[in-house]
């Protein structure tokens, strides 16, 4: 029987840093970069700096995943054969399942026609290979809480709090005084129950978490 935490919903992976790799096939050169990106509008911006920069080349190839879930989902062959590019570019991404990320591959015609099956296993490897470079990084989610209490808690609360933290694979984010003290920290979902029995059991059930939304985190 699994536990919460085996059931809590998986998120796409994303890349830590931009990488480019060179592969050579029968003289043709495939220049790829694997780039993270917020959203497709930044994706498009490194596509237009790939042009600009490599403008003598024949073919930029593209695939892009962003969103939570890899919802939003982009591929082109830019001239390639169709079906021959972006597509199996695209389902490098998948495969390894990422998101947040622009995959660009661009194309030097060596004089040796590839074939479609050779296009295809020279972009899908020229991008698996670049991103063989690269540092992925997890997601998951957590949820925002927040705590208040008197100053005069505050001191031990906190002590409480950073314990807990440490130990559920939650963070606190922040703390804040005003007319009461205010901790607001990072929960994953599996442990919220789990953070309201401790919060309870530290304030003889005088204190209460509020919970906020639920934010994706990368690490």
């Amino acid at each position: 029987m699994g536990t919460a935490a085996d059931d809590a919903p998986r998120y796409p992976s994303t890349i830590a840093a931009p990488v480019e790799h060179e592969l050579v096939v029968k003289k043709s050169r495939f220049l790829a970069l694997v780039h993270p990106v917020a959203s497709v509008a930044e994706a498009d911006e490194v596509v237009a700096r790939v042009r600009k920069q490599l403008w003598d080349a024949r073919h930029h190839c593209v695939a892009l995943a962003v969103g939570p879930h890899a919802e939003q989902q982009r591929s082109t062959d830019d001239g390639e054969p169709s079906g021959t590019a972006g597509v199996p570019m695209l389902e490098v991404l998948r495969r390894r399942e990422l998101t947040d990320l622009v995959a660009v591959v661009t194309r030097y015609f060596g004089g040796v026609l590839l074939g479609a099956g050779g296009l295809v296993r020279a972009y899908s490897t020229a991008t698996s290979e670049a991103l063989d470079r690269a540092r992925v990084l997890g997601r998951s989610a957590a949820v925002r809480v927040t705590v208040s209490a008197p100053h005069a808690e505050a001191g031990r609360l906190h002590g409480v709090l950073v314990d807990w933290a440490a130990a559920h694979d939650a963070s606190l984010v922040d703390v804040g005084y005003a007319a009461s003290a205010t901790f607001t920290l990072l929960v994953p979902p599996a442990h919220l129950d789990a953070f309201d029995a401790a919060l309870a059991a530290a304030t003889a059930g005088t204190r209460h978490a509020t919970r906020g939304a639920t934010e994706i985190l990368t690490r």
